[in-house]
């Protein structure tokens, strides 16, 4: 298969996972079952992040991040079956266009060969890690919980974005700098800033439903990562200035999409919510 076969299936199934594991740290969220709360979603997540990272190698990272957006699209049927619920005519039509928009992204993305250096790297985790106690400290005095929650989810996608530039440029330097200082330290960054994504990920889904806060996630997370690849790592557009214009509209697209699913799902979140406490469990 080509590289980009390989970057678009290891996406898809990637995206498969992090929906899995979104679906399960929603349920657990509020759930307060002790370590299984967290066990269970960072299965599917870690799943979906080790097929991530896999498919970093193939191609530019922001169409890798952009794929990732299918991770709400997967959520919904997930969520749907899990709820016993269906999904709408109108939550179907969310999903293709988000799917159009995503297949112009990846028509449109070329891949960069500039690495980060050091100094690049730090400032970048030191400026991921700012943005994520700005918004967390923010979070915590806010009133209301899906302002809360849509705070600690962009915190969330924030600390995911920057975790995947890194990773792509550590496994870029894993042949020639193994074990050295500074590429330890850049690995713990980046097992860091993973687990920080994971436990914000799923303190904003509490008292919010999974819709909204997954939705946040799924623009930041691949929103960051295109500017950094953009600006640091040299990845490209491809037709110069009319592809620069469909790529604009392909990403406005792209966040219709997933805008649209977040109010269909939000609204299948809230239907369960008038039925008999009988299903409790």
């Amino acid at each position: 298969m080509t590289d980009l076969t390989w970057l678009v299936v290891l996406s898809v199934l990637s995206a498969t996972g992090y929906a899995g594991g979104a679906v399960a740290q929603e349920h657990y969220a509020g759930a307060g079952r002790g370590a299984r709360g967290w066990i269970v979603p960072l299965l599917f997540s870690g799943a979906g992040a080790g097929l991530h990272v896999a498919a970093l190698p193939f191609g530019p990272i922001g169409l890798v991040q952009a794929l990732g957006t299918l991770t709400l699209v997967f959520a919904l049927p997930i969520a749907a079956v899990r709820g016993r619920g269906r999904i709408t005519r109108a939550a179907w039509g969310q999903a293709w266009l988000t799917v159009i928009g995503l297949t112009g992204l990846l028509v449109l993305s070329t891949g960069g060969t500039t690495a980060l250096s050091d100094s690049s790297a730090l400032w970048l985790a030191a400026g991921v890690i700012a943005v994520v106690a700005t918004l967390v400290l923010t979070a915590r005095h806010a009133t209301a919980p899906i302002s809360r929650g849509l705070l600690l989810a962009a915190a969330a996608g924030s600390a995911f974005g920057v975790a995947s530039i890194l990773t792509k440029d550590f496994m870029a330097d894993a042949a020639e700098r193994a074990f050295e200082g500074m590429w330890l330290l850049a690995g713990g960054v980046i097992v860091g800033l993973s687990a920080l994504g994971q436990v914000l990920g799923q303190l904003s889904y509490r008292g919010t439903g999974l819709a909204a806060p997954l939705a946040m996630i799924s623009v930041i997370n691949p929103v960051i990562a295109g500017a950094i690849g953009l600006t640091l790592l040299g990845d490209g557009i491809r037709f110069g200035a009319a592809g620069a214009v469909l790529t604009i509209a392909a990403a406005l697209i792209t966040a219709g999409g997933v805008i649209g699913l977040a109010s269909q799902s939000r609204a299948a979140d809230a239907t369960p919510a008038a039925e008999p406490a009988t299903c409790n469990h």
